[in-house]
């Protein structure tokens, strides 16, 4: 599937799941612990690319007649962006994004765009929808913690050495090794830093995740498989225990 038609099949499917989803304050009351996975990431780690090959397995071996599984990203939001007549530049206000507080402010004070905590709040409230609603795969976004009540999520964490990681965004950004090392480490502290911030935690603590993959020597196709693999067995023990409470 070529990028322009992942974002138009992806995004015909978020709007789809928004519109069908319950209201904030109904998302915890559902029984069915629907399937999805959180996909936290250190900057370089290959989080885009498995999560891109996730969906066509994911559809294989749990998708349902017109439940496809989408892969949401800040590619696909700020598509959503654009869909919705709003500036795609407003991507870069939102959650794990390098954007200072005081640019924030000036911005909003001048109009160019919503209060930074209005734009957080309104992500966040649509990743929590989606999760409910199952069968998505959401990279970064303090995803993790967001949906950490949902009985149906599996949260991954990938991560690699600074050394492969300053490779990857070589080829990425076609840059050299100092300035993609820079890079990387900018981008995880502001990460890290906004989780902080706005949940109190440590994004890089390996209690908020159920696995957490090295992909210095994987493939992102044998890391998507690995994870498939493993929500399978997370989703029969959902079941096993369900049926065990039913007796």
């Amino acid at each position: 599937m070529s990028q322009h038609a992942y974002l138009e099949h992806g995004l015909t499917v978020l709007e789809t799941r928004l519109k069908i989803s319950p209201p904030p304050g109904q998302v915890g009351r559902a029984l069915e612990a629907r399937p999805f996975i959180t996909l936290g990431h250190e900057t370089g780690a290959g989080a885009t690319t498995t999560g891109q090959l996730l969906v066509p397995l994911l559809d294989q071996s749990l998708g349902e007649k017109g439940q496809g599984w989408i892969f949401l990203d800040k590619n696909l939001l700020a598509h959503a962006l654009a869909k919705h007549n709003l500036p795609e530049y407003l991507a870069a206000y939102l959650p794990e994004d390098k954007v200072s507080e005081i640019k924030a402010m000036i911005g909003e004070w001048v109009g160019l765009h919503p209060s930074l905590w209005e734009l957080e709040h309104k992500v966040a409230e649509a990743i929590l929808q989606l999760a409910h609603v199952g069968r998505v795969v959401i990279a970064g976004r303090a995803a993790c913690l967001i949906t950490r009540s949902l009985p149906g999520g599996f949260h991954v964490k990938l991560v690699a050495s600074p050394e492969v990681r300053a490779q990857r965004m070589m080829k990425l950004l076609n840059c050299d090794a100092a300035v993609a090392a820079a890079h990387n480490r900018e981008t995880d502290l502001a990460r890290h830093r906004y989780v902080k911030a706005r949940f109190g935690r440590d994004i890089d603590d390996p209690h908020h995740y159920d696995l957490m993959i090295n992909t210095d020597r994987l493939t992102p196709a044998a890391v998507a498989r690995l994870i498939v693999e493993a929500l399978h067995g997370r989703l029969a023990d959902l079941q096993a225990g369900a049926g065990r409470e039913g007796r």
